[in-house]
C-alpha cells in the first residue's frame, strides 16, 4: 500500500499541498475573522438573567378545604404535575403578558414607537424573547427575565411570579361569580317554593302532613344550595395565594448574554472554514476547465 494513503484512499498529501499553498490567506482570514469578531461582540449590549423559582399550590377550592370536614385534600399541599402545568400556562398567558407590559411599560423601555402599525407584534416578539417559564425537575416552575438592565430584569421576574396569584384569583372570582349568581337564582326560587307551601299549608291544614314533608324537603334542598354559596363567596371574596415562593429573583452582576468568547470562536472558525471551502470550490472548478481545455 502507498505510504501516502489511508482509510479509504485519502491523500494526505494534497493536503498538507493545500495549506502550504494558502496557509498566509487562511492566516490572514483567521486574523481578519477575530478582530471583527471582537468589534462585533463589544458592540452588542450585554443583558442580565434575573431568575425566580416558585412552586404551585394544589388546586384545591379554599372554601371545601377549611369548610367541607369530609374533604381529604389539603389546600397548602404542594401541586401536581397538573398544576405545574396549570402554572405554566397561567405565567405565559396572554393576560399575564398585558399586566406586565402595562406595569413596566414595556413598549417604551424596549423602544417601540407608539406609531409603529406593528407595535403590539413587536411588543409580544420582544417579551417572548426575554421572558422565559419552564418547568424544573422537582415540579417548580422557574421564571427568568433577560434585559440590559439587571434591576429591571429582577423586578420583572419578582413581579410575574406575585402576579400569578392575580390572575389565578381574576379567574376564580370570574367563575365564582357566575356560580354564585346561578345559586342565588336557586335560592330564589326555592324561597318562593317554601312560601307558596305554608300558604297552601294555613289554607288546607287537611294536607298537613303532605305539605309539611314538601316544605321540610325543600328546606333542605335550600339549606345545601346556601351552604355552597356560601362556599363560593369563599372562594370569590378571599385572595389566597395560588403558589409558594421558593427564590425571589435579585439583581444579577454578571450578564448572561452575549458570550464573547464563543462569538469570536464561532465567528473565526466559521470564516476559516468558508474561505476553504471556497478555495476548493475555486480548485475544482479550475481543474474541470483544465481538463475541458
Amino acid at each position: 500500500m502507498s505510504d501516502n494513503t489511508f482509510g479509504n484512499g485519502y491523500d494526505h498529501k494534497a493536503t498538507i499541498h493545500f495549506f502550504s499553498k494558502w496557509w498566509k490567506l487562511l492566516l490572514w482570514v483567521a486574523i481578519i475573522a477575530l478582530a471583527v469578531s471582537i468589534a462585533v461582540s463589544l458592540f452588542i449590549t450585554p443583558r442580565y438573567k434575573a431568575t425566580a423559582i416558585l412552586f404551585p399550590t394544589n388546586s384545591n377550592r379554599l372554601s371545601k378545604a377549611v369548610m367541607d370536614y369530609h374533604y381529604s385534600l389539603d389546600f397548602m399541599d404542594y401541586g401536581i404535575e397538573r398544576d405545574c402545568e396549570y402554572c405554566i400556562q397561567i405565567l405565559l398567558s396572554e393576560s399575564m403578558e398585558r399586566d406586565v407590559c402595562s406595569r413596566f411599560n414595556l413598549m417604551e423601555h424596549y423602544g417601540i414607537s407608539p406609531n409603529d402599525p406593528h407595535k403590539f407584534f413587536k411588543l409580544h416578539e420582544q417579551y417572548r424573547g426575554n421572558v422565559n417559564v419552564k418547568r424544573t425537575e422537582y415540579l417548580g416552575v422557574e421564571v427568568s427575565v433577560l434585559d440590559v438592565d439587571p434591576e429591571w430584569a429582577a423586578n420583572m421576574a419578582n413581579f410575574i411570579a406575585a402576579n400569578y396569584d392575580t390572575v389565578c384569583h381574576r379567574i376564580h372570582h370570574d367563575r365564582a361569580c357566575n356560580a354564585a349568581n346561578l345559586m342565588q337564582g336557586v335560592c330564589d326560587r326555592l324561597s318562593n317554593e317554601i312560601r307558596d307551601l305554608q300558604d297552601s299549608l294555613r289554607r288546607n291544614p287537611q294536607y298537613s302532613l303532605a305539605l309539611t314533608q314538601m316544605i321540610n324537603e325543600k328546606c333542605h334542598e335550600l339549606a345545601d344550595i346556601e351552604t355552597r354559596a356560601a362556599q363560593t363567596h369563599v372562594d370569590m371574596d378571599e385572595e389566597v395565594s395560588y403558589k409558594f415562593l421558593l427564590d425571589q429573583a435579585v439583581a444579577p452582576d454578571k450578564k448572561a448574554y452575549p458570550k464573547r468568547s464563543v462569538i469570536v470562536l464561532l465567528g473565526t472558525f466559521g470564516a476559516v472554514v468558508m474561505c476553504i471551502l471556497v478555495l476548493l470550490l475555486c480548485d475544482a472548478l479550475k481543474k474541470e476547465e483544465e481538463k475541458q481545455i
